[in-house]
């Protein structure tokens, strides 16, 4: 009997769960089950979708280093500086500051820089402003925010990856040593607020807080450049109150993951393995004082020729930013990444390798993409790749004289830039001519340099000058035999050096490809024991002395250790450096780049191959995109249209029925089953 009532409760249960489902199932089959991974109500609101594929390092603005870092803490930090949008070359304008400062020399030869902060500009909203008791959630931004972010890169605890280049900083090394004797001989000293301790060993000599509002910054010696790093996070000002607050203890957030700026946007959600989501700032001074029309916080009126003819322009004026939310998505891998930007639910993306020749023909989108209201967005990075020679090798280096440079030369005629880009990088890529790339002044775009075109015959004719006609070295009576020192074991690293390997073996040379990890690379350049490799360099800023001082003799990696990887020296070019280096933006800067471009085209201690060009795809419905060179925030320019897009992902991801049909069919056969068994039950009982 018990049994009997477990079966029939059974039998019932499976009725009533297909009598249920039925409707459900044929409700769900109506509206159509959908792949949109975002709430409906953002179907009509402003928010930029990017997809990562790393989680951050830090949002400590005093840290970060990564293009994923810069993202975030690039739109929720102002900066005292930024750059103009639209313009190339890049130009800086105010920010934070009332405006850009000019150099005050001073007698000893020291050079200052005041900046003036904007009046009434806010932190957002926060709980750490409350920590003196006062229940206030933001203030203003004061200068003395600024001194305490300088002596945060001077903070050996801190470990800012910029140190060496805030050394310029008058009394900037002597703050650090102080500190870090105070807090050696005295515990209670090392417990203390870092800005105590900061204010107890008198600060940076160098950086006086003049008033609320004024902060001067003071040099040992002239460096222009010094204000590119106030346009990035580095510099940004940090509330003391966020650093004291945010320490990771009793369950308090780390000042890593918890960023407490004055930016356009705020960070209102992070989980870093997977989502991080920036919301608009209504407290930026942008939003809260339009009457200001402040330069940074307007969308821009001027830019390069062309920019009106794309669209470009069409936003002048308008009060910034346009978007609501900037939600990153974290994908790892790129192809699924991919897959959601085609379907509408990345607004950009960068394109595939795999996907490239059917998107893009002759360096233009498909037309197919085109009907499907993509757009091609490209870019030439500020930096360069370029084979390199070790000048201090005895062949191939200053050592040997005019033989050495006519051999240099000839391996420069060897090398066809145009073909290794369309081979390895499907076109993406500019011939290079000297280390300036496009958008840094000083590039000239009819400059070329008579060695580096790609000319067999010239390169043989050279050989002989060099004295291995043939590529013949007369001592072995054998090709001559060099080493390429590369770091990338990869099969299509191996590949692309082989490229050059055959260039050169055209013209008789035999050059042999040693590859190792990057470490052993590393060693070996240190070390002087290599004769041509290849490098690249990405501009931190966008100034000719941040590409030209690679090649400055007093910087030799061998010898001191610093960035000039080829060991080139040459006292003109030296002396030039220097002068230009200390040098604003001019005719006479321009003439001592020229000199000095005229003389790395005669001695030739690098081949320069391409600068580097990024392709990134988009869709109609994304606005105001001009993508900068380098590592900048840029989504307060942006402007996006919800409409459109929405109408499109609904016409591109058409409801998926099959799975709700074939659990329809499964459930009703299960409840024929069970009727049949219920009704045989009836007959046997």
């Amino acid at each position: 009997m018990i049994r009997r009532r477990r079966a029939t409760f059974h039998r019932l249960t499976r009725l009533s769960v297909v009598r249920m489902a039925v409707p459900l199932l044929v409700l769900g089959l109506g509206g159509g089950c959908t792949n949109n991974p975002y709430p409906d109500a953002d179907e009509t609101a402003k928010v930029l979708y990017v997809a990562f594929s790393s989680p951050p390092k830090t949002l400590d603005p005093q840290v970060s280093y990564t293009v994923i870092d810069h993202a975030v803490t690039g739109n929720v930090f102002d900066t005292l500086l930024e750059y103009a949008y639209l313009e190339r070359p890049y130009r800086l304008i105010p920010a934070l500051a009332a405006a850009v400062p000019q150099a005050q020399p001073r007698a000893d030869g020291r050079v200052a820089y005041r900046f003036t902060l904007r009046a009434d500009a806010l932190y957002q909203r926060d709980a750490c402003f409350g920590i003196d008791g006062s229940g206030r959630t933001t203030r203003p931004v004061a200068a003395a925010d600024i001194a305490f972010s300088l002596a945060r890169i001077a903070d050996p605890l801190v470990g800012s990856p910029v140190v060496d280049t805030f050394e310029r900083l008058h009394g900037f090394k002597e703050f650090s040593q102080r500190l870090l004797a105070a807090r050696n001989a005295d515990a209670a000293f090392a417990a203390l607020r870092p800005d105590q301790q900061y204010a107890r060993v008198g600060g940076i000599d160098g950086v006086r807080v003049l008033d609320a509002q004024t902060v001067e910054v003071e040099l040992d010696a002239p460096y222009p450049q010094i204000l590119y790093w106030f346009a990035m996070p580095f510099t940004a000002p940090m509330a003391w109150e966020a650093v004291a607050t945010y320490d990771g203890r009793n369950g308090r957030d780390n000042l890593a993951d918890h960023p407490v700026g004055a930016g356009p946007f705020r960070l209102a959600r992070y989980d870093r393995l997977s989502r991080i989501v920036l919301a608009r700032n209504d407290d930026w001074y942008g939003i809260r004082h339009p009457e200001w029309q402040a330069p940074g916080a307007v969308y821009p009126s001027t830019g390069e020729p062309g920019d009106a003819a794309d669209g470009l322009l069409a936003a002048a004026g308008r009060p910034l930013p346009f978007l609501e939310r900037i939600e990153f998505r974290r994908d790892p891998e790129q192809v699924p990444a991919f897959i959601k930007f085609m379907q509408g639910y990345y607004d950009t993306a960068p394109i595939l390798r795999e996907s490239f020749d059917r998107l893009v023909h002759a360096g233009a989108l498909a037309p197919e993409q085109v009907a499907r209201g993509m757009e091609l967005e490209k870019t030439i990075t500020a930096g360069v790749y370029y084979l390199g020679f070790n000048m201090d090798d005895a062949t191939v280096g200053g050592a040997a004289g005019e033989p050495g440079r006519a051999l240099r030369q000839a391996m420069s005629l060897a090398v066809d830039a145009d073909e290794f880009l369309r081979l390895f990088a499907n076109g993406r890529g500019l011939a290079a001519q000297s280390p300036l790339p496009p958008g840094i002044f000083g590039y000239d775009p009819s400059y070329r340099n008579p060695w580096r075109v790609a000319d067999p015959a010239a390169a043989a004719a050279r050989l002989v000058d060099a004295g291995y006609p043939g590529g013949i070295d007369p001592k072995t009576g054998k090709p001559l035999r060099l080493t390429f020192d590369v770091y990338d074991t990869s099969a299509r690293g191996l590949l692309q050096f082989q490229f050059f390997v055959e260039a050169w073996k055209r013209i008789g040379l035999d050059v042999q490809v040693a590859a190792s990890d990057y470490n052993r690379f590393q060693e070996k350049v240190r070390s002087g024991a290599y004769q041509v490799f290849l490098w690249g360099w990405v501009a931190d800023y966008p100034d000719p002395e941040n590409f030209l001082f690679l090649l400055y003799g007093p910087m030799s990696r061998t010898a001191s250790g610093g960035p000039n990887t080829a060991n080139f020296a040459d006292p003109r070019y030296d002396a030039l450096f220097l002068r230009m280096r200390a040098m604003e933006n001019g005719p006479e800067r321009l003439a001592l780049i020229d000199e000095m471009q005229r003389i790395l085209e005669r001695e030739a201690p690098w081949i320069p191959v391409y600068y580097p060009e990024d392709y990134a795809l988009q869709f109609g419905w994304l606005a105001n995109v001009k993508t900068p060179s380098l590592s900048l925030p840029y989504y307060k320019y942006l402007d996006l249209a919800p409409a459109p897009r929405a109408a499109r992902r609904a016409e591109w991801n058409h409801p998926i029925r099959w799975p709700a049909v074939a659990l329809l069919a499964a459930l009703v056969a299960a409840g024929g089953i069970a009727s049949r068994r219920r009704r045989a039950g009836e007959v046997a009982s």
